[in-house]
């Protein structure tokens, strides 16, 4: 079901549309592909909202800067100082993170308005857009499509990611919701337990670039491999210990015991951002939700070790996350 959700400054209308199946709702805007919300019961069956969000577009124009539940591309994380080299073609892109870009720049495809259809007898949405060649300095004219998808019980919200190129580029997709299992205006979220399925990170240099180590997490406060709580002070990739696959893996899980709501993370990526939020300000608080972004590795074009996230022309860019909904006694 779509509905009008509001109109930008030139008149650009970006609409909601609203996913229920089993008990569970989600809400999905085509300004920036946000996930608004996500509703799903605690463990006596009593629901709330569970992803950080806003009421109004208002809301989302306002705080642009944390990216709530936005789409992200067309890179994900961070690219050092803006540059990159492909097949001997130097590319200079907007450094909105100085001195790095973030997320495909200041006007990434959390700022753009999505074309949007039905799929799944109104249990999924399509959004699909045209990135042209040079958007945010770029290669390649790119056609890109999220599809969000709840399963038939409502207990898994699925996105698949599509991309093809007309010349080499690179791609790295993810969403940027922060969860927060309480209830998203619960507060901080620091309390909730978290396994990763990784043993190793990418540390990272004062700018949050990886400095291009993979590093064991054996004895640091990095090892989530068994559940703990989450705390504060992350905004590190995780290397998963499965790599690349072909089919989404279950990768990761968040559990919040006061409410028994779980998070199961199952992804087809080879890496994660964990990232507690400690920075975020006016109407939610530092640490108020919990970012988990399934992704290639931050700075990839500049790091030849690292998974590949080249695309060239005749392939199909495909990726793929699930988010399961769960509760535990």
């Amino acid at each position: 079901m779509s509905e009008l959700f509001g109109t930008l400054s030139d008149g650009t209308p970006v609409h909601r549309w609203t996913l229920e199946r089993g008990g569970t709702r989600v809400r999905v805007l085509t300004y920036g592909g946000i996930v608004q919300s996500v509703e799903v019961p605690d463990r006596d069956g009593r629901p709330a909202d569970v992803v950080l969000g806003f009421a109004d577009l208002d809301g989302y124009l306002r705080n642009q800067g944390p990216f709530f539940g936005a789409l992200i591309g067309r890179y994900a994380n961070r690219i050092a100082r803006g540059r990159f080299t492909l097949d001997g073609h130097a590319y200079e892109l907007e450094c909105n993170n100085p001195p790095n870009s973030l997320h495909g720049g200041p006007l990434g495809y959390d700022k753009r308005v999505w074309d949007a259809e039905g799929v799944e007898d109104g249990a999924g949405v399509r959004l699909s857009r045209v990135s042209p060649d040079g958007e945010e300095g770029f290669p390649g004219r790119l056609e890109v499509s999220a599809t969000y998808t709840l399963d038939e019980d409502g207990r898994a919200l699925r996105i698949a990611y599509e991309a093809v190129t007309d010349a080499p580029t690179v791609v790295n997709l993810t969403n940027h919701s922060y969860w927060n299992l309480a209830g998203a205006t619960s507060g901080n979220a620091g309390g909730h337990e978290l396994r990763i399925d990784a043993s190793r990170v990418t540390p990272v240099d004062a700018d949050l670039v990886p400095t291009g180590e993979l590093a064991e997490v054996e004895g640091t406060r990095f090892d989530f491999r068994v559940a703990r709580k989450v705390g504060a002070g992350y905004d590190h990739n995780f290397v998963l210990d499965k790599g690349v696959t072909g089919s989404a893996e279950v990768v990761a899980e968040l559990c919040e015991p006061g409410s028994g709501r779980v998070l199961s993370v199952a992804t087809t990526e080879p890496g994660m951002q964990l990232y507690t939020a400690d920075h975020l300000e006016g109407p939610f608080g530092p640490g108020d939700g919990i970012a988990l972004e399934t992704q290639h590795f931050p700075d990839s074009p500049n790091r030849p070790r690292f998974p590949s996230t080249e695309l060239r022309p005749g392939a199909v860019y495909r990726s793929e996350t699930v988010y399961g909904f769960g509760v535990r006694a």
